[in-house]
């Protein structure tokens, strides 16, 4: 948890000092993602709770699924702004206000589990949790997951099996690459997937594993491509606190909120390639055909990657080629 060890020793001192307020300190945590239904990013922020209230540390963690509390792309700016104190978050939501952000769903860049956790140490990680601290939050646990097209028409393997459907991406990086293929795009988040497709407005889209079993897409679907050997889509889904909120508590709660992050962030690593077969097997249950892109595939969709979304990142994100650069860096 070094990235926000910083912070915590900055003030340290002046945690120490301040005297607990009269029972248990609040915090609401907040995410988009559907509760008590198995939805590992819920299960991420629910096992911090407990974790926070077994440390008996006068700090208790109230969690609010489902977007009741603020919706899906609020969140950045409520847990920044110190108006929200916890989120679990899909970062490239916020591109539009950090662009460096939108490399966290950069077409192949990750490709497989393995390399996302060889990532999470590394100085491109480094970076990106420096522009979220300066951008009024800390990461308390890593989360990357995979995912997929799912889609209402057919298979979506090589670049041209998609051309010509009304697409949903989840951020700019993701959705060049789809336009160089011939997609049509509509943006929105996760939570509104499942209302496109029933209602026409999308014919395909790519999300998480996690989110087509909780948002229940293969009510929906004709086809899925799963992950499998070769991933395109990869995003990082940190869970975050409120840099404000966090400086302002002692430095017990904030060692508690520290270790309870990170056994969420070991637990995720174990379960994020389950996700993965937990999908496919919920969509052949549903009778939903089911592939994986082939290497020639994959390799096709990075081709086109590299003339869209990594030529824009790198020409009109300041320090965009410094990004890709550190995260190939890693072997």
């Amino acid at each position: 948890m070094t990235r926000i060890m910083t912070a915590a020793a900055a003030t340290a001192v002046i945690a120490a000092t301040m005297p607990l307020a009269a029972g248990a300190e609040v915090l609401k945590a907040s995410h988009q993602f559907p509760g008590g239904k198995g939805d590992a990013r819920d299960e991420m922020v629910q096992m911090i709770a407990k974790e926070v209230a077994d440390a008996d540390v006068d700090l208790e963690i109230r969690v609010y699924p489902g977007e009741s509390l603020y919706k899906a792309r609020e969140q950045w700016s409520a847990v920044t702004s110190g108006q929200l104190d916890m989120t679990s978050f899909p970062l490239d939501y916020a591109a539009g206000r950090v662009p460096q952000f939108s490399v966290t769903l950069m077409p192949g860049l990750v490709r497989n589990h393995e390399r996302a956790q060889r990532l999470n140490d590394s100085p491109f990680m480094e970076e990106i949790n420096r522009l979220i601290e300066e951008s009024g939050a800390l990461v308390l646990s890593d989360a990357w997951l995979a995912g997929g097209f799912v889609s209402k028409k057919n298979c979506i393997t090589a670049p041209d099996s998609i051309s010509g459907q009304v697409t949903r991406a989840a951020g700019p990086a993701f959705e060049q690459m789809l336009v160089g293929a011939g997609a049509s795009i509509a943006s929105m988040p996760s939570s509104e997937i499942y209302t496109g497709m029933q209602t026409g407005v999308l014919d395909a889209a790519n999300t998480s594993s996690g989110s087509m079993v909780s948002y229940r897409l293969f009510e929906q679907a004709e086809c899925l491509t799963a992950p499998g050997e070769n991933a395109l889509w990869f995003m990082y889904e940190p869970v975050l606190i409120s840099k404000k909120k966090f400086e302002r508590l002692s430095e017990e709660q904030q060692q508690a909120l520290m270790d309870a992050g990170q056994k969420a962030e070991d637990w995720f690593a174990e379960q994020a390639a389950g996700l993965d077969s937990k999908m496919i097997e919920e969509f052949e249950k549903a009778g939903v055909e089911t592939v994986s892109m082939s290497l020639e595939d994959y390799e096709a969709w990075l081709a086109i990657a590299k003339e869209t979304s990594y030529k824009t990142f790198a020409e009109e994100v300041d320090g965009g080629q410094e990004l890709i650069d550190q995260a190939l860096a890693v072997e």
